[in-house]
């Protein structure tokens, strides 16, 4: 049994980890956590009971945190002060933070992706290997989310950009952003040359993908010794 606590209980993705993890009989949540003076204090979310009593993160064998990027830092300095392993899904992290984030892997188990989704990692993989064959091809990244996402592009468009940089030593600078209605999350990689297209997507038809691969993940990092990990290693993709 895999003790966890959430952080941002009552966002969107918070609320709905913790909806799925109460069906899996492998987890158990401990703590429900929501900033000070937040209006849900004190309601219940199927058995457990939000709070702003970061202590329960003391109980927890895994915490979870999809938030904002300075508050996933403030959880992530509690996760090392409590020497509790953390899973962080947050997105719109600048370079200094994610570095904060893999240093953090010295002392406590943490995993660190912008997309949990094991579509997308699949996605990442054949990018990254498509990359370094198609040396002279143009690349076209397009992203289409859902009006209420703050960060652009996407945290999951820059790892494609940067996966691809890394084959090809060219950036991409052809990244569209699109924020309409309520799009989950699109994402397509168009490699183009002058003889042919060549195109990859992933398209979510529920946040649940995130969640289950964030549960998935967080079952995975228990126990595990200290280290910077992502969801290559939960899934196990080379």
């Amino acid at each position: 049994m895999v003790s966890i606590a959430v952080n941002g209980c009552c966002g969107r993705m918070g609320k709905r980890i913790i909806e799925l993890a109460q069906l899996d009989p492998h987890v158990k949540i401990v703590g429900a956590v929501e900033k000070k003076g937040h209006p849900q204090i004190g309601d219940e979310l199927g058995s457990v009971k939000v709070s702003d009593d970061l202590s329960c993160f003391k109980e927890a064998d895994v915490i979870i945190d999809f938030t904002a990027p300075q508050v996933s830092m403030e959880i992530l300095d509690l996760a090392r002060r409590f020497k509790k392993a953390v899973v962080i899904g947050t997105t719109g992290l600048d370079m200094e933070q994610i570095n904060r984030i893999e240093q953090a892997g010295k002392e406590i188990p943490v995993i660190f992706s912008p997309n949990m989704s094991i579509g997308v990692n699949i996605l990442f993989k054949l990018v990254k290997e498509a990359a370094a064959k198609l040396l002279g091809y143009k690349v076209n990244i397009v992203e289409a989310h859902h009006v209420h996402k703050k960060d652009a592009p996407s945290g999951t468009a820059k790892k494609l950009a940067k996966l691809i940089e890394g084959q090809t030593g060219r950036a991409v600078d052809d990244i569209q952003a699109i924020r309409e209605g309520e799009i989950i999350g699109d994402h397509k990689v168009r490699f183009e040359s002058d003889v042919d297209v060549l195109e990859f997507s992933h398209s979510a038809k529920t946040r649940d993908i995130f969640v289950k691969g964030a549960i998935e993940a967080a079952k995975w990092l228990a126990g595990k010794k200290n280290g910077f990990y992502n969801m290559n290693d939960v899934i196990g993709l080379k």
